[in-house]
């Protein structure tokens, strides 16, 4: 009887050891996350960015990240004297990406605003950003009263997402998690529309023939911004200096030119996309 309690209790003490090691995650719902010099000790920055979401975040057919988000992302790592690791993320992951200490930084064409300001720390902006709508050209959608009654494709988590369904209710949202799948779906029809950010549905109409970008600016003018984890201000600091710093010699202008440019051309101008040091014009 004394040696099946005594193997009991050692069963119970080696469980216990083992929870206590899952729970106890460096990356778990409590992890705090790394300060710059932890970062630079570790001789590597983990940067979420989308990889389905060109021209800004993208995996390019040899399997390198592209884009403009990757653009700023390799200068900051450079800028660190370390390695970058890039991770995909969804639209609705983003937070729990930062949340979960998952990554140390978000570019991920990340809007601000005043409710994921609760849960994340945003830098300077580096891009402004209004709501589009794409359609195809055989049933243009010019005005957000034709979209009543009918199917409004967007991806879960985004802006575009809370606008519509704040309002207007009207409207029928379908909702995916990757723009890959969001697109698709309005290429085979099962949707009237799709909205997300101006400078995407642009990009992406110029992309595919018979679409095009029917409403161009709805809702208000929001700016884009890098995101830490809540509280991490030693790397917070870092990087709004970085942006102020970069805008000095004109740097998102020049990310501008070599990712976004070769994309839109004529169709969209440079100074009504990118922001510098922080100021919004």
């Amino acid at each position: 009887m004394k040696k099946c309690l005594l193997c009991l209790g050692t069963l119970l003490l080696t469980l216990g050891v083992f929870t206590a090691c899952q729970t106890s995650s460096p990356n778990d719902s409590q992890s705090k996350a790394r300060t710059v010099e932890e970062i630079k000790q570790s001789g590597k920055i983990v940067i979420g960015v989308f990889s389905d979401k060109k021209p800004f975040g993208y995996v390019d057919s040899n399997g390198d990240y592209q884009g403009y988000d990757v653009y700023f992302g390799n200068r900051i790592a450079k800028d660190l004297g370390v390695e970058v690791e890039y991770v995909p993320v969804e639209a609705a992951s983003r937070v729990e990406y930062l949340v979960s200490n998952k990554v140390d930084i978000i570019l991920a064409n990340f809007t601000v605003t005043e409710e994921r300001k609760e849960k994340v720390d945003f830098t300077l902006p580096y891009m402004k950003v209004a709501l589009g709508v794409v359609s195809s050209d055989k049933a243009l959608i010019t005005d957000v009263e034709d979209l009543k009654g009918k199917t409004l494709i967007v991806c879960k988590g985004t802006t575009a997402e809370t606008f519509f369904t704040e309002n207007y209710p009207a409207v029928n949202l379908l909702k995916f998690d990757q723009y890959s799948e969001a697109y698709n779906a309005l290429l085979d029809g099962r949707g009237d529309a799709l909205s997300t950010d101006n400078t995407e549905v642009l990009a992406w109409a110029i992309e595919n023939e018979g679409f095009s970008v029917g409403i161009e600016s709805l809702g208000n003018i929001d700016t884009i911004a890098a995101a830490v984890q809540k509280g991490n201000q030693d790397l917070l600091d870092w990087l709004n200096n970085e942006i102020v710093e970069l805008g000095k010699e004109n740097f998102f202008h020049a990310d501008y030119e070599e990712t976004l440019a070769p994309v839109y051309g004529e169709a969209a101008d440079a100074d009504n996309i990118v922001v510098e040091s922080g100021v919004v014009q």
